[in-house]
Formats: C-alpha cells, sequence, structure tokens
C-alpha cells in the first residue's frame, strides 16, 4: 500500500512538473506590465497636410527636422514627387493638395482616425512590451501614420515602420470599389482598423526581424516560415483572434480545422511538401479567394495554415524551446519531423 501510494505521488509530482514547464515556457499571457514602453503614432499625415495650409518652405524645414528618413522617403519613394533635397518638389505637391482626391482621402481618413490613435497605441504599447519581453536588446520602431494614395499599406525602414490608413478604412469605404484591379474583394475586406496592429507586428517579424531566406526554396521551408512568423505573433498578441492573424474568415478558419487531414493528404498525395516551382508554391501558400485544387469552398494558403498547425505541435512537445530558439530554427524538415505533425 505504501509502495503504491509512493508511485502514485512520483506520478503526479512528474505529471505537475510537465505541465508548469510548458506553462513557463509557452505561456502567452507573460507579465509585461512593467517594461518601460509606451508607443505613441505620430500622425504625419496631419503635419505633411501643414505643408498645404502653411507656408510650405517653413512647414517642410518642420518635417524634415520632425521626420528624417521617412520624410524623405515617403516624398521621393510613396509620392514619387521628388527629392526632398531642393525645393522643387513643392510644384508636384500643390496640384495634388488642390485637387479633389486628395482632399477626398483625407476627410475619409480623419472621419475614421480623427485624432490619436489611441486604441492602436494600447494594443502595439502591450505587443511592443512583449517583443522586449523575449528580445531584450531590440530596438523598436517609431510608429508613423500616413495616407500613400492607396499603394502601401505599410512602410518599413530604419528606425520606423508607417500605417498607410487609407488602406485601413473599413471594408465598404467608397474607394475600394475601383481598386479591385490591384486590391480584389478577399484582400481589401482586411483593410479594417482590428487589422492595424496585427499587420505591424507582422510587418516586423518578416521585414525586420526574421526575413525569409534565399535558400527556403521548398514548399515545406516556405510553410514552415511561414508557420514561425504566425507562431511570433501569437505569442505577441495573444488576444487577437487566430482568423485575423491569418487572414481568414471565421468559415475559411473552420474549414482548414474540419479538413485538415484532407489537406495533408492533398500534399503527401501530390508530392507537394520539396516543390520548388514557384506557381505551384504560390497556389498553396498565397493570397486568394480559395485553393482552387481543393474547390470553390475551401480556405485559400492551406499551406501556411499547416505550417502554423506545424510549429504549434513542434512547441507543445518541446516546451523547452524558447520563442528566441525557434525563430533561429531554419531547419524546417527538423522542426516537420519533431512535431510529428499527422492530422486526422
Amino acid at each position: 500500500m505504501i509502495s503504491t501510494l509512493y508511485k502514485f505521488k512520483q506520478i503526479y509530482l512528474i505529471f505537475i512538473a510537465a505541465v508548469l514547464l510548458s506553462a513557463c515556457g509557452h505561456d502567452k499571457k507573460v507579465d509585461v506590465s512593467n517594461i518601460p514602453i509606451d508607443v505613441k503614432i505620430e500622425r504625419f499625415d496631419h503635419d505633411f497636410d501643414g505643408l498645404r495650409t502653411k507656408p510650405m518652405e517653413q512647414q517642410a524645414m518642420f518635417m524634415i527636422k520632425k521626420y528624417g528618413a521617412f520624410y524623405a522617403n515617403y516624398t521621393e519613394q510613396i509620392l514619387e514627387a521628388g527629392s526632398i533635397k531642393d525645393t522643387n518638389y513643392f510644384g508636384t505637391l500643390r496640384p495634388v493638395f488642390a485637387g479633389r482626391p486628395y482632399l477626398d482621402v483625407k476627410h475619409d481618413v480623419d472621419s475614421i482616425y480623427p485624432g490619436p490613435l489611441v486604441k492602436q497605441e494600447a494594443e502595439l504599447t502591450d505587443a511592443f512590451r512583449r517583443i522586449k519581453y523575449y528580445y531584450p536588446k531590440k530596438q523598436l520602431p517609431k510608429m508613423y501614420a500616413y495616407f500613400s494614395g492607396f499603394k502601401a499599406q505599410t512602410a518599413v525602414g530604419d528606425g520606423y515602420f508607417g500605417i498607410g490608413l487609407d488602406l485601413f478604412l473599413g471594408a465598404k469605404s467608397r474607394f475600394y470599389p475601383a481598386l479591385t484591379d490591384v486590391f480584389p474583394r478577399y484582400i481589401s475586406r482586411h483593410f479594417t482598423p482590428e487589422y492595424i496592429t496585427p499587420k505591424v507586428i507582422e510587418g516586423i517579424a518578416r521585414e525586420d526581424m526574421f526575413p525569409e531566406s534565399d535558400n527556403d526554396k521548398t514548399l515545406l521551408s516556405k510553410m514552415v516560415y511561414n508557420g514561425k512568423i504566425l507562431y511570433f505573433m501569437d505569442q505577441i498578441l495573444p488576444d487577437v483572434p487566430d482568423s485575423t492573424k491569418i487572414g481568414y474568415t471565421p468559415q475559411q478558419l473552420k474549414w482548414c480545422t474540419d479538413f485538415k487531414s484532407t489537406i495533408w493528404a492533398y500534399l503527401l498525395d501530390q508530392s507537394l511538401l520539396y516543390e520548388t516551382d514557384d506557381q505551384k508554391i504560390t497556389n498553396i501558400i498565397g493570397e486568394a479567394p480559395f485553393t482552387a485544387q481543393l474547390g470553390n469552398d475551401s480556405a485559400p494558403k492551406i499551406g501556411v495554415w499547416t505550417g502554423w498547425q506545424i510549429v504549434k505541435e513542434y512547441m507543445d512537445k518541446h516546451p523547452e524551446v524558447t520563442l528566441p530558439e525557434l525563430m533561429m530554427n531554419n531547419d524546417a524538415q527538423k522542426i516537420l519531423n519533431e512535431s510529428k505533425y499527422r492530422p486526422k
């Protein structure tokens, strides 16, 4: 009797230790309240409008001093108005400011985002603190809000991250139906305020912290890379729905969950995991209304979703692996093997 009780206690303690180890390793709700970061999103678009309402040369000097490289990149690359090293670009800006399109866009942006982006600042403060928790030495970017003439939803540069508010006006914005050649409906439905914070974190992850290696040629390597990005977002944005992080409708997310074994069987049956043909890979991981090979009711980018599940299972089975260790691991085959991913 004593021996049996002793063994039971041993098993119980081992079980508790395993649970605690798992919780410590991958707890999405780590306490970051004491990390001294408070995000402020500068309204670059409001200051830029000062070039219209104030003496242009005086306001330009203010913009150069306040925004530095972002002002130069915005004027020269996004607006394509010319170099700010001389004042010739003023001649390009004046008719832009005087035109109806600029005033219409400004009206709609200001109607949805009239002042400080308080909600997004709070969300990004929490997210940036979580990045600092895992990466204490990471220098996080200054945040600027702008509008791009519907060219760029986000802009990443040296020390800054820009948010193109004209591409976050809401799915029913009056402007988007005219842009379907560039932004089909299945893409513009993401142009809503709740996507701002996830897009910022995804952009920082992909463009700054973990750019994809040129050696990632196979579908499997791209699946696992995308899965790691989404897993990173899981840890940094624990309260954001999975459907928002991956850009699915709730129905598409449910379809993937319901048919996960079908998806995996399709990838294996068609020998796609080690495929290197760009078009075939795009069919599996690219933005689309659905995956054509699996029917009109299917979800798109099933390779991205599957890569996410592989990474989740890998991390579930390896609670000792930290988030930085995962993100540094570029061995997609090893992650797949050790995940023992076998959906049923």
